[in-house]
């Protein structure tokens, strides 16, 4: 008997590329949104009739949306798409489950439609980015469990032995974000919109920027650093410049970034020694961060040419001089000599600004970029001419943004500082209000280009989804994947 025999070539893994897609286009969308109402609040500031004499279009009720709309609904959105696409090709398999894939989405939209409904209208929990009330806390963590069950059920299931790193930066991620929000959001509800916290006084203060600050070393820093050691040298088609110095980076930055927390409460009733031991671990927090910052930037070591001729490649390198920046001013403000100067001035918002819209917004919108052509099956963008001018738009914006910032801030500083002879203050808490309205018309002139970049990005991906399939427009041609 006679057995044929026939050559084949390994099957394509059945990625579930739909639910990247929707993440993505939500991150798009919400992105867009929280924006404006970024400008928005930035023109309140400049001119205050803006609020219009409606209570839930002030400043105190739009600001917490605005910081919500940006952290969970655009980097959210964009943490679940990029983990989703990741983890599922460096895995070589489907996602786990696609039920949990689909609560995890139209989960985390009703706790983001929940946020737009609650905010406006006063219902908080006071604590910065843990504004939202018990009901919408639960069930945001119902779905951050269920995405890492996703995620962690996919890793068991891979197809290769090796976790590649960017899994790495995404599990630390997910573990550490859900700890944060558990004990953060630890109350006890006395009606459906109303709750007290378990902590008071110090220990609360405590517990929020432990919190807070590992919300941003973890949800804005590893999460998105996973994009980074992904999407780069993918566009790049390079391989990282050192696996090795990735590992280093991975776990020098999260085991100190737990701890960095009490800088924010220097010159407070929170213990010195602890005050002392955030401080350190701040500016010890440079040496694994710039590492990273290096690891990034040298994967085009040799191909600093296509700087020249690929937008998307420049977004994604100037998000990581930005991290860089971020990062090395991050631990300097954390310096109490410093931090006398800084403290509750713009100084800081500047500062906030440029790592959420240097390194967040513009690592996420290169690989927005990169995705969008895959996932809407297309052999390149639209138009890398609007990416171009996305890119300007954005770059200039920001340059506007935070050098008005920075500006502002040390005026405020040196102005609340200073006294007479007497011991008196020289000016008053308005005349230095005052002296910031040229500052506060320029920030939103940079935050009216952002905002009109990530516009044009919408136009460019709407024209790209639209396009026919091998449309002669469409730029430049797509490796395989």
């Amino acid at each position: 008997m006679q057995v044929e025999t026939q050559a084949t070539t390994p099957a394509v893994p059945d990625y579930d590329e739909e639910i990247v897609k929707k993440f993505s286009i939500a991150a798009l969308v919400f992105g867009i949104t929280g924006m404006f109402i970024g400008v928005w609040i930035a023109a309140q500031l400049a001119f205050p009739a803006l609020n219009f004499n409606i209570p839930e279009l002030s400043f105190g009720r739009l600001r917490p949306l605005h910081t919500n709309a940006v952290i969970f609904a655009f980097g959210g959105n964009m943490l679940f798409a990029a983990g989703y696409y990741i983890v599922q090709r460096t895995c070589q398999t489907r996602l786990w489950n696609d039920a949990l894939s689909n609560f995890t989405f139209w989960g985390w939209q009703a706790v983001i439609v929940g946020a737009v409904i609650t905010l406006p209208m006063g219902l908080t929990s006071t604590h910065e980015y843990a504004e939202l009330f018990w009901p919408l806390d639960i069930l945001l963590a119902l779905v951050w469990v269920a995405y890492g069950i996703n995620f962690f059920g996919t890793l068991a299931t891979r197809k290769v032995s090796h976790i590649y790193v960017a899994n790495w930066f995404t599990a630390a991620l997910i573990i550490t974000v859900t700890l944060l929000h558990v004990f953060r959001s630890l109350q006890i509800p006395y009606s459906w919109t109303h709750s007290i916290p378990i902590y008071s006084g110090v220990q609360d203060a405590m517990v929020q920027w432990w919190y807070g600050h590992n919300a941003v070393g973890f949800f804005l820093t590893a999460g998105f650093l996973a994009l980074m050691y992904y999407f780069l040298p993918k566009q790049a088609n390079l391989p990282v410049y050192s696996y090795r110095l990735s590992i280093i980076h991975f776990w020098g930055l999260i085991f100190i970034y737990v701890w960095a927390g009490p800088h924010h409460l220097l010159y407070t009733s929170l213990p010195e020694w602890t005050q002392t031991v955030g401080m350190v671990f701040s500016i010890v927090l440079w040496v694994p961060s710039w590492g990273g910052m290096f690891n990034g930037l040298m994967t085009l070591k040799g191909a600093w040419h296509k700087l020249r001729t690929d937008p998307i490649i420049k977004f994604m390198i100037v998000a990581v001089t930005f991290y860089g920046m971020s990062t090395f001013e991050g631990p300097m403000l954390a310096i109490r000599y410093v931090h006398q100067l800084s403290h509750y001035t713009d100084w800081i918002i500047g500062h906030v600004h440029s790592g959420a819209l240097g390194w967040v917004a513009m690592i996420s919108i290169g690989s927005l970029y990169y995705l969008f052509p895959r996932l809407f099956k297309k052999d390149g963008l639209y138009s890398l001419k609007l990416v171009n001018v996305h890119f300007w738009l954005h770059t200039l914006g920001l340059v506007l943004y935070i050098a008005a910032m920075w500006v502002s801030g040390i005026t405020q500083g040196l102005m609340w500082r200073a006294v007479n002879a007497d011991g008196s203050l020289t000016y008053s808490f308005a005349e230095s209000v005052a002296a910031m309205m040229p500052y506060y018309t320029i920030r939103m002139t940079g935050g009216i280009m952002i905002l009109s970049g990530m516009c044009l990005m919408a136009y460019n991906v709407y024209r790209t989804a639209t396009a026919p399939s091998g449309q002669p427009k469409l730029e430049p041609k797509l490796a395989a994947q």
